[in-house]
């Protein structure tokens, strides 16, 4: 009875904020199978995470046109929006560095991520943030629901990079973010059978 007490506690107190979960091969299904996610927040009430390796053919420019931004600055312009994940995936949401004082963020320590359009108008002005990812829905849990799929080995987590989030190219995150465990992929099949 004790020992359960302490897994309970245990989970309790693991906070997944500012990490990466890396799927599992085989574990995690559906839209969020092979994903890199970064954990925004993770409180008592559940977790909110957006997707960084799933980009959409979806560019920034075209983005802004649908919304009445007018965004000339090339190398932004042909920027992929990105799959956040399968909720609310009508709804925006920037993650940057720096954080910048922005009318809808939570501050994630250097980043920020930033649900108000001003963020976008300060990119159409050409005074945004200098690294973002945006992306379109984002991955939630409820209540308990990520520490259970974490004890299913659903997930693995490891700290956040921004080096990752910001600059390996989207294909390159699963591997590299596993590299942070010292983990090869190749390691990880995921349809080995058992002995």
């Amino acid at each position: 009875m004790t020992e359960k007490l302490h897994e309970d506690a245990t989970a309790q107190a693991a906070n997944f904020a500012n990490q990466f979960l890396i799927a599992m091969p085989g574990m995690v299904e559906g839209s969020l199978a092979g994903s890199v996610i970064y954990v925004c927040e993770h409180t008592e009430r559940g977790a909110l995470g957006l997707v960084i390796n799933r980009p959409t053919d979806l560019t920034l420019g075209t983005l802004f046109e649908r919304i009445d931004l007018s965004l000339e600055i090339g190398p932004v312009k042909d920027t992929y929006v990105f799959f956040g994940g399968p909720v609310q995936t009508d709804r925006g949401f920037v993650l940057h560095a720096p954080a910048g004082d922005y009318s809808s963020s939570i501050k994630l320590g250097d980043m920020a991520l930033t649900t108000s359009r001003d963020v976008l108008q300060a990119v159409a002005d050409g005074n945004g943030p200098a690294r973002m990812l945006v992306t379109l829905g984002y991955a939630g849990w409820g209540a308990g629901q990520l520490e259970s799929e974490m004890g299913q080995n659903a997930w693995l987590s490891v700290g956040a990079d921004d080096h990752i989030i910001f600059d390996v190219p989207p294909e390159e995150r699963y591997p590299a973010a596993l590299k942070l465990l010292g983990i090869d992929p190749v390691m990880l099949a995921g349809d080995a059978g058992h002995a």
